[in-house]
């Protein structure tokens, strides 16, 4: 309860006594009725004034919208995902179709001779795939694998659908699926959407591929999926 209310504070004459919401002396409530005629004093009178302040306008609209607004953002999210989740795109559908074979125990040992020889081996691919899925960015091998898809496209209109659909899935800052590139890298790709090439992401393959080679490859292959398969010479996992 606020200080002024508990000790019977009273404010001086010359203050307009409508202002006033504090408790009134039994002798003089009949005076006060009678100047104040009907109250209009609001409920809930904020507890830090004698200015009703928590029960305004403001306050009311704000707790009957916010709600509202929540459930609408929610809304909004929920449909933003769900076309997301059901745009199965061509670039996930070319990178899932790699086969995954068993490779000889010699093939094995030279993945780990130079990660060249791991990513132009189709089952090195989908093994290195599956820890980077264990790391959470396996986006990056989707991204690389994209772009070599796209150099093999001769067709404009191909090219150009590929290209929206790289820069939607990998390069937009909307995208879940987006990739860590520079400033400089993103520039350049934003410069050369209006009319996309098979090479427009050459730059930004570049750099997730230094990234996966310098950051992921050498976790790779102190990995147990690595270590299992070189024990075993076998491949024991194919592309879910």
């Amino acid at each position: 309860m606020c200080f002024r209310k508990r000790n019977g504070y009273r404010p001086p004459d010359h203050f307009n006594a409508k202002i006033y919401t504090g408790p009134v002396p039994a002798e003089q409530d009949a005076v006060m009725v009678q100047n104040e005629g009907p109250s209009t004093q609001r409920p809930n009178a904020c507890c830090l004034c004698w200015c009703c302040c928590c029960s305004c306008s403001w306050y009311v609209l704000h707790s009957l919208t916010l709600p509202m607004r929540r459930s609408c953002g929610s809304r909004s999210e929920e449909e933003r995902r769900a076309r997301r989740k059901s745009q199965e795109t061509k670039l996930e559908t070319i990178s899932n179709c790699e086969a995954c074979t068993k490779p000889s125990a010699e093939e094995v040992r030279q993945w780990a001779q130079s990660f060249e020889r791991l990513m132009r081996s189709a089952t090195g691919r989908n093994l290195f795939r599956q820890f980077l899925r264990t790391e959470y960015s396996e986006d990056n091998l989707l991204f690389w694998l994209a772009c070599e898809d796209l150099k093999q496209e001769y067709n404009k209109a191909s090219i150009q659908e590929k290209a929206r659909l790289i820069y939607e899935d990998y390069i937009s800052i909307l995208s879940p699926k987006e990739v860590s590139l520079d400033s400089r890298v993103r520039e350049t790709i934003n410069g050369k959407m209006q009319d996309p090439t098979p090479h427009t992401f050459e730059d930004a393959q570049l750099q997730i591929y230094t990234l996966m080679h310098r950051d992921s490859y050498p976790r790779f292959l102190n990995s147990s999926i690595y270590k299992s398969l070189l024990r075993n010479g076998s491949c024991s996992s194919s592309e879910s």
